[in-house]
């Protein structure tokens, strides 16, 4: 009798996983989170995890790739990915393998973020430049990118 209620708790928690799931990709995380904020039990929450991941329902796979994407056209580089999906609970190797399955030309991206802030406008002095090394750096490119995309700017003056 008592397993009749804990199958109904079951099933609204697995209705609320595929209805988070249906609107978008989300980590494992993010779905224990979700589920736990609506106050179902631990263990409840766990089985239906399980079982979505068994299924191949969620993927932290797919979600990182989905992020990854996002994020590219939006301008931002691979530290900058890197450290969102960390952030959002995602292991070191999944984050890896999502990055790899997404090639990107990073210098590109960058110097395509950079055209699109700064456009044909010249380097003034060493505080323009700095501030737009800065701007480069907060998007995720590290140095070496940051410096082919400002090389634009160098061979102009």
């Amino acid at each position: 009798m008592s397993e009749q209620p804990a199958q109904a708790i079951n099933k609204e928690v697995k209705k609320a996983a595929y209805n988070y799931l249906a609107r978008r990709e989300h980590s494992l995380q993010e779905l224990r989170q979700k589920l736990t904020l609506k106050e179902y039990s631990g263990d409840d929450i766990e089985l239906v995890l399980e079982k979505l991941v068994e299924q191949d329902i969620q993927s932290d796979l797919r979600y990182a790739q989905s992020v990854i994407r996002q994020r590219i056209a939006k301008g931002y580089g691979r530290s900058y990915i890197n450290n969102e999906l960390k952030h959002k609970g995602l292991a070191s190797g999944t984050i890896h393998e999502a990055l790899i399955s997404e090639p990107t030309d990073w210098f590109e991206l960058a110097k395509g973020v950079y055209q699109k802030r700064y456009g044909d406008t010249a380097i003034t002095d060493q505080k323009d430049k700095a501030k737009r090394v800065r701007f480069l750096q907060s998007r995720g490119f590290d140095f070496e990118q940051i410096s082919a995309a400002m090389t634009i700017d160098e061979v102009g003056q």
